[in-house]
């Protein structure tokens, strides 16, 4: 048994690496450069959007964790099909679930489900709420004081560790029994901004401080962080309540055989990354 892990340095795909490694799992890491890896897991640099650059590292595997929104999807299922993998677990999205679906995010997710899912493989699709990873998307602010602009402060949601989505998508792909299953990930409490915002300030010891921006204030900040039909999404999925991302789920703890990690947790494992 061995894993290709796709995406292996980012937040999903290192938790991934990481959780085989701690079981002893066989692994392999597709990475654009060389990178320290830990024991026992192979470095495969390639480029996920280049099917063709890593075609030779399906031999003897025998699953994926894969990320959505690539190039060639189907050309490097077709490889694997070939290579004999025999499972695929897919980093899918809750915006799949939504009340509506017709937003740049949720329709590069369902593109990629469709192509696994038709690819031959064994499949199962991971729908995570929102990473507790996010909030270093507060660190720019936090490097310049102590105050902290919230958007959407009203919207409290069940974020999710990234250590659990990592248990699940190994679970899927070295257990039997979860073939074409999608499952909805969530974290174990739902919280607003200015509350996660208290956990990462008690973590780290420092005095944060939430402002709490308006609808037009958030609206301004995300159209100018992204393309606009992913800031359009983000807005839909948000201000207008699209996906629900509120709700506490108990699939970490039935997929898995333990409770979904807190933010507490996550912060006090992470708080070195604050500086």
């Amino acid at each position: 048994m061995t894993i290709l892990v796709t995406g292996a340095t980012g937040n999903a795909g290192g938790a991934v690496v990481r959780a085989l490694a701690a079981q002893g799992i066989p692994a392999k890491a597709l990475v654009r450069k060389p990178v320290e890896l830990p024991a026992g897991v192979e470095a495969v640099v390639g480029d996920l959007n280049r099917p063709d650059t890593f075609a030779d590292a399906l031999d003897g595997v025998s699953g994926l964790f894969l990320l959505a929104g690539y190039d060639r999807m189907k050309e490097l299922l077709a490889n694997a099909v070939q290579a004999g993998v025999r499972r695929a677990a897919l980093l899918s999205s809750s915006s799949i679930v939504g009340t509506r679906t017709d937003n740049a995010i949720a329709e590069y997710h369902a593109e990629a489900e469709a192509a696994v899912e038709q690819s031959g493989l064994e499949w199962t699709f991971l729908r995570p709420n929102a990473f507790m990873s996010n909030t270093l998307r507060w660190l720019p602010q936090l490097q310049a004081g102590d105050v902290v602009r919230l958007q959407f402060p009203d919207v409290p949601i069940s974020t999710i560790h990234p250590d659990d989505i990592a248990d699940a998508a190994v679970t899927a792909l070295t257990k039997d029994g979860h073939a074409g299953a999608a499952y909805r990930l969530s974290g174990p409490v739902a919280l607003k901004p200015a509350e996660q915002l208290a956990i990462v300030a008690e973590a780290i010891g420092r005095p944060l401080q939430a402002y709490e921006v308006s609808a037009a204030e958030t609206h301004d900040e995300v159209f100018g962080s992204m393309p606009a039909k992913y800031a359009e999404a983000i807005e839909s999925f948000y201000r207008d309540g699209i996906i629900d991302e509120t709700t506490v789920t108990d699939t970490v703890e039935q997929v898995t055989g333990h409770a979904p990690r807190t933010l507490q947790e996550w912060a006090r494992e992470n708080a070195a990354l604050f500086g």
